[in-house]
């Protein structure tokens, strides 16, 4: 069966329900001030944390009259969410929260998101426009392999998908070989699903000897986790499919916060929903566009759960350029790395997705690897096992010392430490049908 053609970025797909992402500049900034000083004002009337950071501050709703004084408004962070656990940041009654979502807790008590009617409206219609952005249109046959449930995954991108005259298909994560059997049986499209599973689905299927290239499935939309444009590349490379990338968090509202266009050249953030900012990770010191920093989210319209000045954590940059779709929502740069998923080896600042990087540059490797961190004395060490192509294990030893040591090369001239490295055989590690876990800290203390 013939894939049907992806959007050019001359040719942007469009869809009469995205028309506020083409809202002229001044328009939308009236838009967002409007919003924002009315989000305010909610806020420091029904949440008391809201209240008491902004008398000290000195600062009360009327102050904002542009929308640069949302600087002068205090952050909201994760552990804010953690300490008023359940519903402390809740700005609506309880008898107008319709819906409940959560994290999963790993450190502890689970961050509660909640969301009343308007909201899930405006949920829906930001994941209508997300898969619009990303080429999927009605009559699209939609395989949901995001995990239903507290997660805010599967019902996001579920109701955006219908809203859109999609047909979804609520499968949800796991269940590998129904996932493969559901794909090919009911002529799906288009599918949702985090990179790292999608992966382990194109592996599955070849050792099913399933014709890939001939099932109808032309987009994937894949985001809950930071992945590479290598990575890109590989998954486009081995099914044939164009690859979307989408943005989201659920202290904000879920997947839905940014997506991907046909231009693959950055994120647009529903600027009429989310009011993005770069600052200054140390210093909380406000950046311009074109500078790295760390993204800071803003809701304009979430009733049940305003979030102020939101530090995402995710580092980032606006790029000032307009972008070839058309759209006039600013985008930010491809998130591959957070400030708090960095490691310290041996003084050295090190993120996985620059780990991944130097793998995806060496031929014979495959995208699944692990980095186990220990201690031996005072000295830490790091290892990093990657899996290598069955070409690769028939090799010489010689060869595979080669390899190996090419892989080292890599790996010192992208994160500047030299690491140990081991070859893994296909299907050794382990895979994951949600997140997948890169790293495994065993250093003691």
């Amino acid at each position: 069966m013939q894939k049907a053609a992806a959007p050019t970025p001359e040719q942007p797909a469009f869809n009469p329900r995205s028309a506020p992402d083409y809202l002229p500049e001044q328009q939308l900034r009236e838009l967002q001030l409007s919003r924002l000083r009315a989000m305010v004002t909610r806020a420091y009337e029904r949440v008391p944390l809201f209240r008491e950071r902004c008398e000290k501050r000195g600062v009360q709703p009327s102050d904002i009259r542009q929308l640069a004084d949302v600087q002068h408004l205090p952050f909201t962070v994760k552990n804010d969410l953690r300490d008023t656990y359940p519903f402390g940041l809740f700005a609506s009654p309880r008898e107008e929260i319709v819906r409940l979502h959560a994290s999963s807790g790993t450190t502890g008590k689970p961050i509660v998101v909640a969301y009343t009617q308007d909201d899930l409206e405006v949920w829906s219609e930001v994941m209508s426009r997300t898969f619009a952005a990303c080429g999927v249109h009605a009559g699209d046959m939609v395989q949901n392999a995001f995990g239903y449930g507290l997660f805010t995954g599967g019902l996001g991108a579920h109701y955006g998908a219908e809203k859109l005259g999609a047909t979804v298909i609520p499968i949800s994560g796991g269940n590998t070989e129904r996932q493969m059997m559901v794909m090919r049986d009911f002529g799906v499209t288009a599918l949702c699903a985090t990179p790292s599973y999608f992966l382990h689905l194109l592996e599955r299927a070849r050792a099913a000897d399933i014709d890939w290239p001939n099932l109808p499935l032309r987009v994937g939309i894949f985001g809950a986790e930071p992945w590479t444009e290598a990575m890109r590349q590989r998954i486009e490379q081995e099914s044939g499919i164009r690859a979307y990338d989408i943005y989201g968090l659920s202290e904000i509202i879920g997947p839905g916060v940014g997506s991907e266009c046909c231009a693959q050249d950055g994120l647009h953030i529903f600027e009429d929903h989310f009011y993005p900012e770069i600052i200054d990770p140390e210093s909380g010191t406000p950046l311009p566009d074109g500078e790295e920093g760390e993204l800071v989210l803003t809701t304009l319209s979430k009733q049940a759960m305003p979030m102020i000045r939101y530090r995402t954590r995710d580092i980032t940059t606006i790029l000032p350029e307009p972008c070839r779709c058309g759209r006039t929502i600013r985008r930010i740069q491809r998130i591959g790395r957070r400030s708090d998923d960095m490691f310290i080896i041996r003084g050295i600042n090190v993120f996985p997705a620059q780990v991944e990087t130097a793998l995806l540059q060496v031929e014979g490797t495959l995208p699944h690897y692990q980095i186990t961190l220990t201690r031996q004395g005072s000295l830490d060490q790091m290892e990093v096992a990657v899996e290598v192509t069955e070409a690769v294990l028939s090799d010489t030893v010689g060869g595979m010392e080669a390899l190996q040591k090419q892989i080292a090369d890599a790996l010192e001239h992208v994160i500047g430490l030299r690491v140990g490295v081991r070859l893994a055989e296909p299907q050794t590690l382990p895979r994951s049908e949600g997140k997948a876990k890169r790293v495994f800290d065993n250093r003691e203390g």
